[in-house]
C-alpha cells in the first residue's frame, strides 16, 4: 500500500485528508467536520437498518468488515436482507482476515455464513506469503503474539487490512463495535475518519448485547458456538477467554494486559512508528553486516600478508 501523505490545512478544514494525498490512497469522499457532527446527531436517532440504507446509497467502495463477531453477524444479516429488498443494487461485500489462528469454531461458522448468505460476497485476507499457521511460524517464529506483540498485529492484521483495503479500492468500511462493549469504544460515534482517510461505520454502536442476541434468536442468525461457552468477545484463540457476567465482552479478550484494540482499530501513528522503527533496524543490521564483512576482509588480508 503507497504511503499516505496529509497536509496540515486539509486536516484543519476537513474530517479527513485523503483529497490531499499523492497517492489517492481512497476514493475521495470529502466529509467536513461541521458536516460529520452533523450527521452523527442524525443518524444517532435511526436504526441499525435505516443507518445501512442511508449507507448504501451514500457512500461507494463500501465494505463490511468481519471477524464475524455476534454483532458483524447482525449487520450481515441485515445487509443480505438489504440486498434481497433491492437485488439490482451493488451489494456490500465482506473482509475477514484470518490470522490463522482463528478457532475452528470460527472458521466453522465463516462456512455456516457462506451458505447462509450467498447474495453477501466475502473476501478473505491472510498474513502475506501464508497460506497455513506452519508458514507463518515458520516466517515469523512461534509465539508472535508472545515475543512481538506489535509485529504480530501488523503482520496478522493491519497489513493484510491494509493490503485489501488498497485491492479493494475500500473507501468506507462497516465494523460491529459497540459502545456497550467497554474498554475504549463508549464514546464511540456512529461515523469515524481515520487518519488515512479511511471511513468507519458503526451501525449497531447504540445497541446493548442484549439487542444484538434478540435480534440473532429471532432471525435464526448463525452464530459462533463459543458464545454459549462463555464467550462475547472471540479474537485468536491465544488471546480470547471467556468472560464473567460482571465482566465487559471485551474483558476476554488480551486478559491482564494493558491492551484492547487489535491494532486495525488504533491510530495508525501508532503503526507508522511501529513500520520507522523495524526500517530503522534493518538498516542498522545492514551496516553491522557490512562492517562485519569489511572486518573479516581485513582479517583475511592480515593472514595472507602473514
Amino acid at each position: 500500500m503507497g504511503v499516505h501523505r496529509e497536509s496540515e490545512a486539509s486536516n484543519l478544514e476537513s474530517g479527513y485528508a485523503s483529497g490531499a494525498s499523492s497517492t489517492g490512497a481512497f476514493p475521495q469522499i470529502i466529509i467536513t467536520k461541521p458536516h460529520l457532527k452533523f450527521l452523527n446527531s442524525t443518524l444517532n436517532n435511526l436504526s441499525p437498518m435505516d443507518i445501512l440504507r442511508w449507507c448504501k446509497i451514500s457512500f461507494p467502495n463500501l465494505y463490511q468488515t468481519t471477524a464475524f463477531g455476534i454483532t458483524g453477524l447482525v449487520t450481515l444479516d441485515m445487509l443480505s436482507k438489504l440486498q434481497a429488498e433491492t437485488p439490482s443494487a451493488p451489494s456490500i461485500d465482506a473482509i475477514f482476515l484470518d490470522t490463522l489462528y482463528h478457532f475452528q469454531e470460527t472458521l466453522d461458522l465463516v462456512e455456516k455464513t457462506r451458505q447462509r448468505y450467498p447474495n453477501v460476497n466475502l473476501h478473505v485476507y491472510k498474513p502475506e506469503g501464508c497460506e497455513t499457521t506452519e508458514e507463518f511460524e515458520a516466517k515469523h517464529g512461534q509465539e508472535l503474539w508472545k515475543t512481538n506483540a506489535d509485529l504480530y498485529d501488523w503482520v496478522a492484521k493491519v497489513e493484510p487490512a491494509q493490503r485489501a483495503y488498497s485491492d479493494l479500492n475500500v473507501a468506507a468500511v462497516l465494523t460491529g463495535r459497540r459502545r456497550s462493549q467497554g474498554a475504549k469504544r463508549e464514546s464511540l460515534e456512529i461515523i469515524e475518519i481515520d487518519e488515512a482517510g479511511l471511513i468507519k461505520i458503526n451501525p449497531l454502536a447504540a445497541w446493548s448485547f442484549k439487542q444484538v442476541n434478540d435480534y440473532v434468536r429471532e432471525n435464526n442468525v448463525p452464530y459462533n458456538e463459543l458464545l454459549d461457552r462463555g464467550y462475547k468477545s472471540v479474537g485468536d484463540w491465544h488471546s480470547t477467554e471467556p468472560v464473567g457476567e460482571a465482566e465487559d465482552e471485551r474483558s476476554g479478550r488480551w486478559k491482564g494486559q494493558a491492551k484492547t484494540e487489535c491494532g486495525i482499530h488504533n491510530k495508525r501513528s501508532k503503526y507508522a512508528q511501529f513500520l520507522m522503527e523495524m526500517e530503522q533496524k534493518r538498516q542498522q543490521e545492514e551496516l553491522t553486516s557490512a562492517l562485519e564483512k569489511v572486518q573479516a576482509s581485513k582479517n583475511e588480508a592480515v593472514v595472507v600478508a602473514v
